[in-house]
């Protein structure tokens, strides 16, 4: 039983890889389509040409943005089976051969990893995003800064260009934007508390699949269904909580650090 279980869930992983595979290698190939089909519309100098650029542009936009539809629904009917394969387990742990009783446990425990497998993904999300934008205003400071000494030097020397003239001052304006933008958000900040929701809820939900804690072990009850089932709903309803809390936890943590950085903020306007 438990072969077939592993073989199902590697033949159903090993499709859904390929699939995405594809549809990712159908991106890039439009996406350079894009690219080159607008240098070629762009210096093109007859009409006629230019609206079978602009409409071929059309065309591939249209095609990638159903392709990305198509992988984000693969995606999602993936994780939705990786969910239930999860849910499953009860009745491998507990030696079931299926039946009403076990298929509602399973979709109940179903319905709970769904839920904090959606927490992991935002929080995910949250922390790629942070930790690339932080990343970014970073690297961009620093660049601005190095430049700024370089561009003054411009002053010095006898250049016929006007706009050039120009660039010592728009460098350093522009690296004191980056430099505000990044300290009125608490990006790093973001980044942290986002990593560490998504170790607590990744570790939860292991603790929850596989029933290694007080909490969620039920299935050493197999010689009574009636006190088993009691005890999965017991594991769900405590599983929830714990989720919960954490996602409320991270939420006051990131309200907080908000405030302290509006607060801190204002302070640095008033002074200044």
């Amino acid at each position: 039983m438990t072969s077939d279980f592993e073989s199902t869930a590697s033949s159903s992983q090993s499709s859904s890889s390929n699939s995405q595979f594809v549809f990712y290698i159908v991106e890039s190939l439009v996406v350079i389509g894009v690219f080159a089909l607008a240098a070629f519309t762009f210096t093109a100098e007859d009409s006629k040409t230019l609206t079978y650029g602009v409409v071929g542009l059309v065309a591939l936009s249209i095609l990638l943005i159903l392709n990305r539809k198509s992988l984000n629904n693969l995606n999602q009917t993936t994780k939705q089976l990786e969910n239930q394969k999860k849910a499953e387990l009860y009745s491998y742990l507990t030696g079931s051969n299926g039946g009403d009783e076990v298929a509602a446990i399973n979709l109940i425990r179903s319905r709970a990893i769904q839920y904090s497998q959606e927490l992991i993904d935002d929080y995910k999300k949250i922390r790629q995003n942070s930790r690339n934008f932080y990343y970014i205003f970073q690297i961009s400071t620093i660049v601005l800064s190095s430049l700024t000494p370089i561009l003054v030097l411009l002053d010095k020397v006898e250049v016929s260009i006007p706009a050039i003239k120009w660039l010592p001052v728009i460098f350093p304006a522009i690296a004191a934007i980056v430099t505000s933008i990044s300290t009125s958000f608490p990006l790093q900040e973001n980044w942290v508390a986002a990593n560490t929701a998504v170790e607590l809820l990744e570790a939860e939900q292991e603790k929850f699949i596989l029933g290694v804690t007080a909490d969620y072990r039920f299935y050493d009850l197999a010689d009574d269904p009636n006190q088993q089932k009691q005890k999965v709903l017991q594991s769900v309803e405590s599983f929830m909580l714990q989720v919960n809390q954490i996602h409320l936890k991270q939420v006051q943590q990131s309200s907080k650090s908000e405030k302290n950085t509006e607060s801190n903020q204002t302070n640095t306007d008033s002074n200044s």
